[in-house]
């Protein structure tokens, strides 16, 4: 029998604050994107990632790796956004059976119309909460978990 770890005083106040945190700041980032322009947060963040990327395309699968969410979420997220006329699909010419994932100019027009509000709540709500210091222990904790959560 493996005998559990509970955690102590320090490690659940510090694990229900991020919990806590994450989940408000979620809300406010998907009710901004949802009045702005009817986006969920994995729908920015595809566009964004897209906007970022060479020639504005990436392979679906890379796409679905730094998105965070499987291949068939990624797929449901790319239909969803087709249909909204933001991203289209293409084959990956160097592989017949690869599939990019490309922005159009709708969906960078729609981006640079939502990231500032985008940028507004992240602002508010974390990033100027916080001071340099803070920042950086924060990203070196975060990729540590982050670290340990991927996969090799």
């Amino acid at each position: 029998m493996v005998d559990t770890r509970w955690l102590d005083a320090t490690e659940m106040a510090a694990w229900r604050a991020f919990l806590s945190a994450s989940h408000l700041l979620e809300r406010r980032i998907e009710e901004q994107l949802k009045s702005a322009a009817g986006l969920t947060h994995p729908q920015y963040e595809i566009l964004v990632r897209l906007a970022d990327a060479p020639g504005n395309q990436m392979r679906m699968t890379e796409l679905a790796r730094v998105v965070v969410v499987s291949k068939s979420a990624l797929t449901y997220q790319i239909t969803q956004l087709e249909k909204a006329g933001l991203v289209e699909r293409a084959t990956c010419p160097s592989d017949d059976r690869g599939v990019l994932a490309v922005i159009t100019q709708a969906g960078i027009r729609c981006l640079q119309r939502v990231a500032p509000g985008h940028v507004e709540v992240v602002r508010a709500y974390l990033i100027d909460q916080l001071s340099r210091e803070e920042l950086r222990t924060m990203t070196r904790a975060m990729e540590k978990a982050e670290q340990a959560l991927r996969p090799s």
